[in-house]
């Protein structure tokens, strides 16, 4: 995976939530952004993701520059990456699996038998096959997020986004999307997460960066910056987290 922000600035009317970010990555696999709440974390993997526009700077992610906003290259980048957002956006009125067979009909112009088939498939390699048929409100949180994330694999998009996927379930179910988000690091899925789990993050990510005030304090190897972290800023926001850690 391949990516450079350049310059990137964010702004929601007179609030600046990013502010000036540069950075040049190549070679990874998987990107933790960890940080603070409100310090700009979901804005930027928003902003990557091509969910909304920079005020300023450039983005390329891989192959794509995403400063244009417009045209084919863009419509193409949407249909190759896959976004999972903690509120898991299924629709309640479908099945499990026609939430995700739907998408693979509509947008990637699969047959039914073909949309059905990959998402079967997907849902016995993470076992949830028994769950097909049920409708969201039939659903444990956890399920329901692990077919969100089906539902990005399911597009075999070139690479995932995953904005604080564990956020609003409680600690059975987060191990359970955890474990999940787990064997994609092992078979060597390309994915950014944006997480507040910083063992989590240690394990599965990388490379990471630490985002606070709207800006990059510090980046760096996983197991680098957990250990030696070099800001004030890092350290204290870990000591805060290890502070009431069994």
């Amino acid at each position: 995976m391949i990516l450079k922000l350049e310059n990137l600035t964010k702004t929601f009317g007179n609030l600046k939530v990013l502010d000036n970010i540069s950075i040049d990555l190549e070679n990874i696999n998987s990107l933790g952004i960890i940080g603070p709440s409100g310090g700009g974390k979901s804005t930027l993997l928003r902003l990557i993701a091509g969910l909304e526009k920079p005020t300023e700077g450039n983005i390329q992610l891989n192959n794509y520059k995403l400063n244009s906003g417009k045209g084919k290259e863009t419509l193409e980048f949407h249909k190759n990456i896959g976004v999972v957002f903690q509120q898991y956006n299924l629709f309640p009125h479908l099945t499990a699996l026609r939430n995700i067979s739907l998408v693979l009909e509509k947008v990637h112009n699969k047959s039914i038998q073909e949309a059905e088939k990959i998402t079967i498939d997907l849902f016995r390699k993470f076992g949830l096959e028994e769950h097909k048929d049920k409708k969201p409100h039939q659903l444990s949180g956890g399920q329901k997020q692990r077919i969100a994330i089906v539902r990005a694999l399911a597009i075999d998009s070139e690479i995932l986004m995953l904005d604080e996927p564990t956020a609003a379930l409680d600690p059975i179910l987060t191990s359970e999307v955890l474990e999940m988000i787990g064997t994609l690091k092992k078979e060597q899925k390309d994915f950014i997460i944006v997480t507040h789990e910083m063992g989590f993050a240690r394990s599965v990510a990388d490379y990471i960066l630490f985002v606070d005030k709207g800006k990059i304090v510090e980046y760096g190897l996983s197991k680098e910056l957990f250990e030696k972290p070099k800001t004030e800023e890092l350290k204290n926001f870990l000591g805060k987290i290890l502070e009431w850690k069994m």
